[in-house]
């Protein structure tokens, strides 16, 4: 009789998920709703990292297509161009505010921009340095704002099934105390806190594969970024330095017989 009644039971209550749901005790309904929290957080992370990395590899390329086309490596600072929501562009902008001010004393662009900066005199090695240093604080500032909230990711991946975990055994620690207070041990006695018991690590489960593959994911495409960050740096410092370095070019002397 009991062979029958429990799985139509199981069938009735909407499957077997829902079922355990219906078993479950406040301890295991509490970690349920941890659970549910973390993969609301992983889930908005995720999706908020995916759009933030498409819109700035679209903009990076229309970034890198009008800087290449000039040869003027300060013609898109002078412009007053804007590409928000580009890394790449906000470490063009940081060295191109840090150049400008060791070369005219002031970052601000004017109507006599032009005219100061035909008149500048070339800025020493010290002072270039200065730029390099500028553009790498701004790639290692873009790098932290690419990886934040990543940890959301990471925590849900590691800590989901462990939590998931936590109230299975809670549950069936529970199922055998009620066990051992009732006197009798049978599956139909049993097979309900177990099965409410075992719901918290599949939900854990759940909670953590998805992360799981968004997190690799993510953190290879944004370590991808980063590089391209670096590259970038070097190729800008290159042209800064061709285009406003001294490099102390004395004409030589001829001796005279």
């Amino acid at each position: 009789m009991a062979e029958t009644h429990f799985p139509s039971l199981i069938f009735a209550n909407g499957g077997g998920l829902m079922y355990a749901f219906d078993q479950s005790t406040l301890p295991g309904r509490l970690v349920l709703v941890a659970l549910f929290c973390a993969s609301v957080l992983s889930w908005t992370v995720m999706v908020t990292k995916f759009r933030m990395l498409r819109r700035a590899r679209e903009r990076k390329d229309d970034f890198l297509a009008a800087f290449r086309t000039d040869r003027q490596p300060l013609s898109l600072y002078q412009g007053g161009a804007r590409f928000a929501g580009t890394p790449v562009f906000t470490v063009y902008q940081a060295g191109c505010q840090e150049l400008c001010f060791q070369m005219l004393g002031s970052a601000e662009v004017d109507e006599t921009f032009a005219a100061r900066l035909e008149t500048a005199p070339r800025i020493s090695h010290a002072q270039m340095r200065m730029v390099q240093t500028a553009m790498e604080r701004a790639v290692g500032e873009s790098a932290l704002r690419l990886e934040a909230q990543m940890v959301l990711l990471s925590t849900a991946v590691s800590g989901a099934p462990f939590l998931g975990l936590l109230g299975t055994v809670w549950g069936v620690m529970d199922t055998f105390s009620d066990v051992a207070t009732a006197g009798k041990a049978n599956l139909t006695a049993m097979a309900p806190g177990v099965s409410a018991a075992l719901i918290t690590t599949v939900t854990g489960l759940l909670v953590a594969i998805p992360a799981m593959f968004g997190y690799n994911f993510l953190i290879t495409s944004l370590r991808g970024v980063i590089v391209e960050l670096d590259n970038f740096a070097a190729e800008l410092s290159s042209a800064f330095e061709h285009k406003y370095a001294d490099h102390g070019d004395k004409p030589r002397r001829t001796l005279l017989p």
